[in-house]
């Protein structure tokens, strides 16, 4: 398990924390939490500044309704926040968006829904990423952003060739749900 996952009695006690309002415990989530909620807030949104917001809504939403949160409907409390992250910037993405398209009567409603969906999809993305094991990860960016073939891969990582072809395989099998899930429902080709 990843030093930042939480196990689930992490998750159940930090809620009771909560719910008895101690502000430690707040402290604590952010501090835990806080870079992934602001990156997948910077990935939908693409501003810095309306990313620091939602990330302080998110937490203020934490706060303020700590029994949101049910570990048996919603799973990780990770998970949890990551979803109420993408909910929170996609709102604020389409209001902003259409206040856009209110000013530049250009636009369109399948053009905002479009962006809507590449971010969507960008964030996903990004959590997948950032949730899915050590060995995965390490192996996509070595291959992906570092340029490098399998076998280097293998041979920066210590593994056979075949666990490293492995790991890659994983690895995009996981990405291409991002893409998947960004899909608006009855549409089969890319947005």
């Amino acid at each position: 398990m990843a030093s930042k996952d939480a196990p689930p009695h992490w998750d159940h006690r930090m809620r009771q924390r909560l719910q008895r309002g101690e502000a430690a415990a707040l402290g604590e989530l952010y501090d835990r939490f806080a870079t992934l909620v602001h990156g997948l807030a910077r990935r939908v949104l693409g501003d810095e500044p309306a990313a620091d917001t939602v990330t302080r809504e998110v937490f203020a939403h934490v706060w303020e309704h700590p029994e949101a949160y049910d570990h048996e409907r919603h799973g990780p409390l990770r998970s949890w926040l990551a979803g109420l992250t993408h909910r929170l910037a996609v709102q604020r993405l389409r209001t902003t968006k259409a206040a856009a398209l209110a000013r530049d009567e250009s636009g369109s409603t399948e053009e905002l829904e479009r962006d809507v969906c590449r971010a969507s999809v960008a964030a996903r993305a990004d959590y997948i990423v950032n949730a899915m094991p050590a060995p995965l990860r390490d192996a996509l960016d070595l291959a992906y952003f570092q340029r490098r073939d399998y076998r280097q891969t293998a041979t920066d990582l210590g593994v056979t060739e075949d666990e490293a072809r492995r790991r890659l395989r994983l690895g995009l099998q996981l990405l291409s749900t991002a893409h998947d899930a960004g899909r608006p429902p009855g549409q089969g080709g890319a947005a």
